[in-house]
């Protein structure tokens, strides 16, 4: 991925979004390179197929966060709309400082006095009160990080392929090394949550690769 992308897909997703679309990719890869052995033995056409199966997989899932990512936004932005109506139509002044008190006060309880957020609370409700929200509809942010969902998931993929084009006569030693190569990803990714969870990295990573391994082992028996 070049630099370009790279910020193209920070900007699109947050931390969280992009870690937890990378790790779904990879789970679902290793549920079924982890149950490959068939399929290698059958050879080459196996493999193909197995390949096949794998990217078409992730195509479709990746789809399917892109969907559920738009989705997701006009969610969050619709109940929000019916916070900025509430507070419009609030009976009282103390009353919309109160519901904004019930959406903010978990957020800024922490780093605030109460007089500060008291006098933020109610500077939003008279900025509220004049304004009236846009229409929520699918912005191109929103079909930016749908793409960027997509691509995520898709990309998990390619660590899964590549020792397959490699060993071309070794399949199941290409298996090995895929297998190898996904779970050592997963405990990447596992010492990056760790750097925004504030975490042990060794501790994090580890503890990411055994869920990993257990949702893989938990989707495998359940015919996923």
């Amino acid at each position: 991925m070049t630099e370009q992308n790279q910020g193209w897909v920070k900007r699109s997703l947050e931390p969280g979004e992009r870690m937890g679309e990378i790790l779904f990719g990879l789970i679902m890869v290793l549920t079924f390179t982890l149950t490959a052995g068939l399929s290698v033995r059958e050879g080459s056409e196996g493999v193909h197929e197995l390949l096949v199966a794998a990217i078409g997989c992730n195509i479709a899932w990746g789809i399917i966060d892109g969907v559920f990512y738009v989705m997701g936004a006009l969610f969050e932005r619709g109940r929000q709309h019916r916070l900025l109506h509430a507070l419009r139509t609030a009976p009282s002044e103390e009353a919309a400082t109160a519901a904004v008190a019930g959406e903010l006060d978990g957020t800024l309880g922490d780093v605030s006095t109460e007089g500060a957020r008291r006098q933020l609370y109610l500077d939003i409700v008279r900025v509220v009160s004049r304004s009236s929200p846009p229409k929520n509809h699918i912005t191109r942010a929103d079909l930016l990080g749908a793409v960027a969902s997509f691509w995520l998931v898709v990309l998990s993929t390619i660590p899964a392929v590549v020792p397959f084009l490699v060993f071309r006569e070794e399949p199941r030693f290409a298996l090995r090394v895929s297998n190898g190569l996904l779970l050592g990803l997963l405990f990447l990714v596992g010492q990056r949550w760790a750097k925004f969870t504030g975490g042990s990295r060794w501790l994090t990573g580890l503890a990411l690769t055994l869920v990993g391994g257990v949702l893989v082992a938990i989707a495998i028996a359940l015919g996923g």
